[in-house]
């Protein structure tokens, strides 16, 4: 049985819904074909009653047409991993194969097992200090590490949570936060390690590509502290592996709010100014969007012409068929913790994704309005 999602398995997925899903909800990108949605699972109390409800969510999600599942180690400190792992097998059980879903984590801030010790800092001293896992100067902002022990741990555990052998995407999460401690070159330095390690661990088969999951870092005025570039860290990957490097996803917000992605053109490649869709499309980096509804807050009071401009049922759908509509986005994540939300999210599946000309009228109405 194959370990990770294949080209072959997910087309196979897409095909499942070949009566349902209309044209351009599935996008091929990196020998994977994804949905344009993919479900979060972010939010939400590390409790038993919110494990079930996000497993019940994960499933009806992959059985209406969403095939990218995204998580990271400190969701829920753990839970949400361990939800996810629940429901593939509960999806395994019910005829679909790991090969057809895009399973994608990340590492990078510390975090307790289930819950919240009575001393956090004395867990962490026996769980990873002791262990030589990470020393006191790995640490940024009192809960970020990036060093190849650290990453190496965390994939452990998280393959474990999951109940896998191999994760499609591992991203490192918000890498930006260690530039609010550290000067660039030993960011970078830093990076470069990280990259190494992550390269091995695609030899190794247990993740298929690695990627950056950031909140600011991309979306910044290049002058700003934490501010990154993507041509200066394909280049890293591309020292360290050539041409054949898995350095190819980048996860950001992109929303009606935080529309950066696609209208700054915050990043210098060989020499012109690029927005970071620009860049990362130059790069062979696919772009997943996150936040798309912005916990709620672009869900619902939309500005008139956002409805004229895409018609659907309400503001939610509006506003994540704004971000999955996008040019260069691939697939606009939304946090989904229950069942319903994953019903009422898939039915933008039907829905054609807006065209290239309803997009850029929404733009051209937004700055009139």
């Amino acid at each position: 049985m194959t370990k990770s999602a294949t080209k072959e398995g997910t087309t196979r997925y897409a095909q499942r819904f070949a009566g349902h899903a209309a044209d351009g909800h599935f996008r091929e990108t990196q020998r994977m074909v994804l949905s344009s949605l993919g479900i979060g699972t972010y939010l939400g109390q590390p409790n038993e009653k919110t494990d079930e409800a996000y497993t019940a969510a994960v499933v009806a999600a992959v059985e209406n047409g969403i095939n990218v599942i995204d998580s990271a180690i400190n969701y829920r400190f753990q839970r949400s991993e361990r939800s996810i792992g629940a429901a593939l097998q509960q999806l395994f059980a019910k005829g679909f194969s790991r090969e057809e879903i895009v399973l994608c984590t990340k590492g990078g801030y510390l975090t307790p097992d289930s819950s919240m010790p009575a001393d956090p800092n004395e867990y962490f001293f026996r769980e990873y200090i002791q262990h030589g896992i990470f020393t006191a100067k790995d640490l940024a902002a009192g809960s970020h590490c990036m060093t190849p022990k650290f990453l190496k741990d965390q994939l452990g555990r998280s393959l474990k949570n999951l109940d896998v052998e191999c994760v499609d995407v591992y991203y490192l999460h918000n890498p930006e936060t260690q530039l609010s401690e550290i000067p660039k070159p030993e960011f970078l330095q830093r990076l470069r390690e990280a990259f190494e390690f992550l390269e091995s661990a695609v030899e190794a088969g247990e993740i298929r590509f690695y990627g950056m999951a950031t909140w600011d870092g991309f979306r910044q005025d290049p002058r700003a502290r934490d501010a990154m570039q993507l041509g200066e860290i394909a280049q890293i990957a591309q020292e360290i592996a050539g041409g054949m490097h898995h350095f190819r996803f980048v996860q950001l917000p992109f929303n009606l709010g935080m529309p950066e992605a696609l209208t700054q053109g915050y990043q210098m490649l060989r020499e012109r100014e690029r927005t970071l869709v620009e860049a990362a499309g130059d790069l062979d980096i696919t772009v997943i969007a996150s936040a798309s509804l912005l916990q709620g807050q672009v869900a619902r009071n939309l500005p008139g012409f956002v409805a004229e401009a895409f018609g659907l049922e309400n503001d939610a759908q509006r506003a994540l068929q704004f971000a999955r509509s996008a040019p260069g986005i691939t697939t606009a994540l939304v946090g989904m913790s229950r069942a319903e939300h994953a019903h009422a999210n898939a039915k933008l599946a039907g829905v054609t994704p807006a065209t290239v000309e309803e997009f850029s009228k929404l733009f051209s109405r937004g700055e009139g309005a």
